[in-house]
């Protein structure tokens, strides 16, 4: 949009809502609005952070408000990208404004937060209280304190212990009230570490304590920039003093650039001839700017990387940028740190394990043209990349591309979107397509790019299934491992080698029962049985995260015989030490995993040989290169088949698949082997075959029957509430709207949702399958305004687009 002076704008605010807001612009701002940059503005008796859509000179039909305050003086969201958000807020029936607030990593530009003031009952109780009540009461020194001005909840509670408990209190008396309010973050908060600090010429004319004279006398007798953490162990409250005097201008602060750690830098490899043929498809798509998607289906170990490290390089040279996406969070700085070696300064990483000010910090980089090869996850598609030529996404077929939250988009398929925008080249790399991109290379729509063996013709694992039915009755013990596993583990622990121990499933026992009268414990939010943590002692809802003692009695007919069935990683765990007492043992899944980099850590310590035995949950079984793993052992192969979701065997095949790969990638040939109580089942079988052609054939196959993707466009549809009767009452309404059903659909429900009772609100959910892609989002945009109609609770209706999971 031209520059120019407005009258009015229209804004786009975080709010489930599906129409922007018309704002009358201050005499301020008239000339600096720009469409794509963030605006707050007053929104009922709160204040949000918006998106601008549109400037203009028309008068709306009522009273429009004034905005307060223009955040940034240059668009953060380009044409381009305001374009994508208004298409993921289409396709996935979602409000325009929870969309662009979820595109922007920079909540660290912005402080929300609570200011408290007195009402006139408030002050005619402070009078009174401070003649009556004792000086050290509470609710009096809030009131005191609040007399002489409105204060924030934040010095609040710093200055009093028991402040949220009191404040809360005085609010349900009408005594004070919060005014929400949106400020800029000072720029000077990142960490000490992070800043560099130096002398501005002139004079101090103003007065100093003493901790900023002496940090003036340091910076003029060691001229130059100085790390301010440095700093501080020449000059006590350093950092303190540094801040003070930048805000009077006496010294210059800025943020260091984030440090990358590279890997350890490799000699590049020569591709072998499948690799070369892959690449130079995907060159020639680069090199003539076209939007392509590119399949590259290659075994575990085949060199994929290589094939992405070429692609990125011919989209360097031809002077445009590459985006890379990973799927966890945790596989980044491993990704990160091999395309920095390659690449060095050109790479910046988007990932939610950096802190607000970080990330921030990476996006402007990534938006001033400073990074032309962008790594990050999910949300990683929304970098502001300029002159866009490539977008890889790894691993294409992981479940974590998909957002759990509104709104619920797919990575993967804006990633597709975006490039086609742009006229960029995509490539889905995966050892295990999903069989909705696999079925679209078999149409055509995507082009198939094939590495049907390892590097340097190295040989696949040998997979064996062992049968659990058979070693009980050989047996006659209902043991964790097998006897073959367990001497496979003794071999390697001989032999210098490693192992890893897979089970998807986290705890020490899945649910605590009563033997005399079944009574299982379960979470009293949700309809789900507790699981057991021995170290912590206790029993946890991985929902909801609520937790209790385990009891020493049932809780229903109070008998003391509770007992612990099902199996978890950490019982893998314990009983690894207990048959192998000297092996080095590590675990690694969300319990163990609690800060940002521990993940890392662990990992790295595996790979330099720290530990033996690596025992872990799905985050163990994908995207790892470790040349000493020479086994690998899958306790219980059959965990995710019985989950009642059409996509189930999908999951198991990729699963086993992905973690068979971890094995043998080095001079050592690997050895696989799975444990299981349905040997005959074809994901099984078949990811013990590695034989992802005869799983694919045999899955589209029952999708097709079964009218599931890729074979038909898929909703779901949940109506939740905390009362049942509300839930229940509000999605019988909503099936009056799909009678009769509407043409090309076939609606399923409503009915109980698998997990009936989540967080404590009851679920009840819709399926909808349709011909028509268009049909579909017709009749999804209805149920909105259905649900808007009849002022539905903002949380009740839950519409997901291209759902991976029914549950």
């Amino acid at each position: 949009m031209p520059e120019g002076s407005y009258l009015y704008c229209d804004v786009s605010v975080p709010a489930p809502l599906d129409q922007p807001f018309t704002y009358a612009l201050p005499e301020t701002l008239r000339h600096r609005v720009r469409a794509g940059s963030r605006i707050v503005v007053p929104f009922g008796p709160r204040k949000l952070t918006g998106v601008i859509l549109r400037c203009h000179d028309e008068q709306p039909s009522m009273a429009a408000r004034e905005a307060l305050r223009l955040i940034d003086s240059e668009p953060v969201l380009d044409d381009e990208l305001m374009a994508l958000g208004r298409w993921i807020a289409q396709y996935y029936c979602a409000p325009l404004g929870e969309v662009l607030r979820g595109m922007l990593p920079l909540a660290a530009d912005i402080r929300h937060g609570k200011v408290w003031s007195l009402t006139d009952s408030g002050r005619d109780a402070a009078r009174q209280l401070l003649l009556d009540a004792a000086p050290d009461d509470p609710a009096a020194q809030v009131l005191r304190l609040l007399e002489k001005r409105p204060l924030s909840a934040a010095y609040l509670a710093k200055a009093l212990p028991l402040a949220d408990k009191v404040i809360r209190s005085l609010e349900r008396k009408g005594f004070i009230v919060a005014e929400k309010v949106t400020v800029e973050r000072d720029a000077l908060r990142a960490r000490a570490e992070r800043l560099r600090v130096e002398l501005t010429p002139g004079l101090a004319e103003v007065k100093l304590n003493k901790s900023e004279r002496e940090l003036r006398a340091f910076l003029e007798l060691h001229p130059g920039s100085h790390n301010l953490k440095d700093a501080g162990q020449a000059v006590k409250n350093a950092s303190i003093a540094a801040r003070s005097l930048a805000r009077k201008r006496l010294v210059s602060l800025k943020a260091e650039p984030m440090t990358i750690t590279a890997a350890a830098l490799r000699a590049r490899h020569t591709m072998n001839p499948t690799q070369q043929a892959a690449f130079e498809r995907i060159r020639e798509a680069i090199q003539t700017a076209q939007f392509r998607t590119f399949l590259l289906y290659g075994v575990t170990g085949s060199g994929k990387t290589e094939v992405y490290l070429n692609a990125i390089e011919a989209t360097l040279a031809e002077g445009r940028s590459a985006l890379l996406l990973v799927p966890e969070i945790a596989l980044t700085p491993a990704v990160a740190g091999q395309f920095f070696s390659r690449f060095g300064d050109q790479v910046a990483i988007l990932h939610s394990a950096f802190t607000d000010v970080e990330r921030s910090e990476q996006w402007r980089r990534i938006r001033s043209g400073a990074a032309t090869v962008v790594v990050g996850t999910r949300s990683g598609v929304f970098a502001p990349v300029r002159r866009l030529g490539l977008i890889v996404v790894d691993e294409e077929h992981d479940g974590s591309y998909k957002q759990e939250e509104t709104p619920r988009y797919s990575g993967r398929d804006v990633a597709i979107v975006r490039a086609q925008a742009a006229g960029a080249c995509v490539v889905l790399g995966s050892a295990t397509p999903s069989l909705e991109s696999r079925y679209n290379a078999e149409r055509g729509k995507y082009a198939l790019l094939e590495l049907p063996g390892r590097i340097e013709e190295r040989p696949m694992p040998t997979v064996q299934l062992i049968d659990m039915r058979e070693e009980f009755l050989e047996t006659r013990k209902q043991a964790t491992f097998s006897r073959k596993l367990i001497d496979a583990i003794g071999q390697r622990l001989e032999n210098g080698e490693q192992t890893i121990v897979l089970l998807n499933r986290r705890g020490f026992s899945s649910f605590v029962a009563c033997r005399s009268c079944g009574e299982r414990v379960e979470c009293m939010n949700c309809s789900l049985t507790l699981t057991f943590h021995k170290r912590d002692r206790r029993l946890l809802c991985h929902y909801c995260g609520y937790a209790e003692k385990v009891p020493s009695v049932c809780p229903k007919c109070a008998s003391e015989h509770i007992y612990f069935l099902g199996l978890g990683s950490e019982r893998v765990e314990e009983e690894l030490h207990h048959a192998f007492p000297k092996a080095r043992i590590a675990r690694l899944d969300r319990d163990t995993v609690t800060g940002k980099r521990q993940y890392e850590t662990i990992l790295q310590s595996f790979r330099e040989g720290s530990f033996d035995i690596l025992v872990g949950t799905q985050m163990i079984a994908k995207g790892h290169d470790i040349p000493n793993v020479t086994l690998v052992g899958v306790v219980s192969a059959d965990v995710g088949l019985g989950m009642p979701d059409f996509r189930a065997a999908e999951r198991t095949f990729q699963l086993l698949t992905q973690v068979a790969g971890r094995a043998g990638r080095g001079s050592v040939p690997g050895i696989v082997l799975i444990q299981t109580i349905n040997p005959d089942h074809y994901a099984v079988r078949m990811a013990a075959a590695q034989d992802y052609a005869a799983f694919y054939a045999k899955e589209v196959n029952f999708r097709r029957m079964m009218a599931y993707p890729p074979f038909s466009a898929l909703a779901n549809i949940l109506v939740r509430s905390e009362k049942k009767e509300m839930a229940m009452r509000m999605s019988s309404d909503l099936a009056l709207l799909f009678t009769p059903p509407p043409e090309k659909m076939r609606i399923m429900g409503p009915a109980e949702a698998p997990v009936p009772r989540l967080k404590n609100e009851y679920r009840y959910q819709f399926l909808i399958k349709s011909s028509s892609r268009k049909a579909l989002s017709e009749s999804l945009r209805n149920v909105r305004r259905f649900a808007l109609d009849r002022k539905w609770p903002a949380t009740a209706l839950v519409i997901d687009v291209d759902p991976l999971t029914l549950m």
